[in-house]
């Protein structure tokens, strides 16, 4: 599954260069990381609602919009999901309690 992630990465590098009229990303980038920010925190919060109360059909929806969207915002930082999947790879085995501790010193 994590071939998706790659496919995506090379798509969100693509879509850089191309115009804004072309592709959604695209716009996405010209308009910036603020915008991209504020459709993350929408799309967190028809996520939050639809897990309340929506089908598993709607809720797997509003959680792809919410990671692609913050995938978006990774790449206008420089960063992929190789990063994030490589983070989360550093925490297994590591209790979540221990993990939280370690961030805050």
């Amino acid at each position: 599954m994590t071939d998706i992630f790659e496919k995506l990465n090379l798509i969100l590098e693509d879509r850089k260069d191309k115009s804004p009229s072309e592709s959604y990303v695209s716009s996405l980038y010209e308009k910036g990381l603020n915008h991209t920010c504020e459709k993350i925190n929408e799309e967190s919060i028809e996520l939050i609602e639809a897990i309340k109360k929506e089908s598993n059909k709607r809720i797997i929806s509003e959680a792809a919009d919410l990671w692609f969207h913050s995938l978006v915002a990774l790449s206008m930082k420089n960063l992929s999901s190789n990063d994030i999947l490589e983070e989360l790879e550093k925490r297994f085995g590591v209790s979540g309690h221990e993990e939280k501790n370690n961030r805050n010193t």
